[in-house]
């Protein structure tokens, strides 16, 4: 009987390689030599999975057994027990963090399963460095049906898909596209965001590193719809895997006739060019991003003319993100009208999330549109760890805002993660990093946190987001050391409302978003902190750091790490803080394995 071909894929992204993937995938494919198993076994390094909570990790197809948190060591007993011997190693697989069982198949894990992947289909199942692979799954197929189409017409299909950017405004992208299509000046640019700042995120990178010819086939798609001839694709240089894998994929592509002149036969001449930014978060605004390409500083200009009429050295230019741009294949293979029916009456197909912070599931997670938050929280996201109450999500990154606990409860309609919904709330759906936190989070020190982000990030060129953000900075440390006025709460207020309507790009009108949110359903906090508590027990300045005489054991070893010699005490008897010592480093709450260690806050 002829042995069923397996297919062994390794993730070799950014995530999992920094934990060891490439050198799992190397070791694999030497001892699929070794054992001699190479005629019936085949292995493939791919981009991302999503689920990076547990990488490095390994799917073995076609049984779909997923194994997890991956080590060197760890390949020889899969080879031997479970390709030689037909045992699965179950020590390896997956164990459910909320039932505490064990899941072996892939698509029998929460967090996959309740996923609906459109632009992410590729992920983790192709080698993004092979366009055969591509090819093989239906690669280029889009852009040889568009090219049986007018270019209008290919505009009115994406029209048709209701698709919006999904870089974090949310403009409609066929609307976009018939501006540059109307531009009779010659030539027009397109340009690839991928400069994606936004702590917590990595939906960018992750397309880049594992499907980047979905990027150029929705490049190319574009520059025949709107007449556009040459393009860039802009991403920091901090990201060297995407960069690498994106320029590979271009030479690539080029080898294949599918950039270049005369593509296809089909008359479109287009050219695609890297350009790497030196890592400015505001470069993610549209005009500064074009600056940064031209050479010179990122910072923004004043709109209009908006870049449709004049971009890059002046002529018409179009702007999408990574994700629209992989997204828009997509659509038309599987129909415009198929993909606007998926999602909700204001936003049709699916959100990219990164899914991270105080969740048991974190990753990278592609959901119809309209999906509750409990839904992304609960089923997706397994909940919080260690059993601590989930408080809030914070959706959007440093622009975005904070959705509370109460917008899951039972009695109450699930928040549905859409533009409407949650611009209603307060937050943006920005460019997709989904925070979860817990109880033990402070909202005033993460919007502190937020606020100087964007205040380090700001180009200075506008006052109200260059002064406006370190005036709100300097209240926040106020008021997190316990130094802060009620008067100092209206202050913040109004400053974040100046900054929000006065500010000259995007940055600047986000920035408050943090503050606004946190203000309108944590004020209680905000007090709290005025009279010197911090309910999170975080801010260091509202703690101290005490001994349970019940629960210390005399082991000496908080002591032992204490930098300042603030912990006396003799061994196997009872050690004591002196508060008056210590400088709240934290080093023995974490190093004392009896929880003797606590924190308490104060009061004025």
């Amino acid at each position: 009987m002829k042995k069923q071909k397996i297919e062994i894929i390794v993730c070799c992204s950014t995530g999992c390689n920094s934990l060891g993937g490439q050198e799992i995938y190397e070791e694999l494919e030497k001892c699929i030599k070794d054992y001699k198993l190479d005629k019936h076994v085949k292995v493939k390094p791919t981009g991302c999975h999503g689920f990076c909570q547990t990488g490095p990790r390994m799917l073995i197809n076609p049984e779909g057994v997923l194994y997890v948190y991956l080590k060197k060591t760890d390949v020889k007993k899969i080879i031997e027990q479970h390709l030689i011997g037909g045992k699965i190693v179950e020590e390896l697989t997956y164990k459910d963090p909320v039932t505490k069982k064990t899941v072996q198949k892939r698509d029998d894990i929460n967090f996959y399963k309740y996923q609906v992947s459109i632009t992410t289909k590729n992920c983790g199942k192709i080698n993004p460095e092979d366009i055969n692979d591509y090819l093989a799954v239906g690669g280029y197929e889009s852009l040889k049906k568009i090219l049986q189409m007018k270019p209008d017409q290919v505009i009115k299909e994406v029209s048709t898909s209701r698709l919006r950017g999904k870089g974090g405004a949310g403009f409609p992208t066929g609307t976009k596209w018939s501006f540059l299509a109307q531009e009779a000046n010659t030539p027009k640019y397109l340009i690839c965001n991928g400069d994606e700042g936004d702590p917590g995120a990595f939906m960018d990178r992750t397309i880049m590193e594992s499907d980047p010819q979905s990027v150029i086939e929705g490049m190319l798609i574009g520059a025949y719809a709107t007449g556009a001839s040459s393009g860039f694709v802009y991403v920091r240089a901090e990201k060297p895997l995407a960069a690498s894998r994106m320029a590979k994929a271009i030479e690539q592509a080029q080898e294949h006739g599918f950039l270049g002149s005369n593509i296809l036969n089909s008359g479109l001449d287009f050219d695609l060019q890297i350009r790497k930014g030196a890592g400015a978060f505001v470069c993610g605004e549209e005009t500064a991003l074009m600056s940064s390409i031209l050479g010179n500083r990122g910072s923004p200009r004043p709109r209009p003319p908006y870049p449709a009429n004049s971009g890059l050295w002046g002529k018409p230019t179009n702007i999408n993100n990574v994700k629209t741009w992989a997204t828009i294949p997509k659509i038309f293979a599987m129909g415009a009208e198929n993909y606007a029916k998926i999602g909700t009456a204001d936003s049709s197909g699916t959100a990219i999330l990164c899914l991270s912070g105080n969740i048991n599931n974190a990753g990278l997670i592609e959901i119809p549109m309209g999906t509750t938050i409990r839904r992304v929280v609960y089923d997706i996201g397994g909940g919080c760890p260690n059993g601590k109450k989930f408080k809030a999500i914070q959706i959007g990154g440093p622009s975005g805002g904070c959705i509370p606990e109460q917008y899951l409860d039972v009695e109450m309609i699930d928040t549905q993660i859409d533009f409407k919904s949650i611009t209603s709330l307060g937050a943006i759906m920005g460019s997709g990093g989904l925070i979860v936190l817990d109880e033990s989070t402070c909202l005033v020190d993460m919007a502190r946190y937020f606020i100087q982000f964007t205040q380090n990030e700001s180009c200075g060129k506008c006052v109200p987001c260059r002064i406006g953000t370190r005036k709100m900075l300097r209240i926040l440390d106020r008021i997190v050391t316990g130094q802060g006025s009620y008067e100092d709460l209206d202050e913040l207020e109004s400053l974040a409302y100046t900054i929000k309507n006065a500010s000259l790009c995007g940055l600047g009108q986000t920035a408050p978003n943090p503050i606004i949110s946190t203000l309108k359903y944590f004020r209680d906090e905000y007090e709290a902190h005025i009279k010197g508590i911090c309910p999170a027990l975080v801010c260091k300045n509202l703690i101290t750091y005490h001994i349970s005489d019940e629960n210390c054991i005399g082991c000496g070893l908080c002591a032992k790490n204490c930098p300042v010699n603030a912990i006396q005490g003799e061994l196997k008897k009872k050690f004591h803080i002196d508060t008056n010592l210590c400088i709240k480093c934290g080093l023995c709450f974490s190093s004392c394995h009896n929880n003797a260690i606590y924190k308490k806050t104060g009061g004025k």
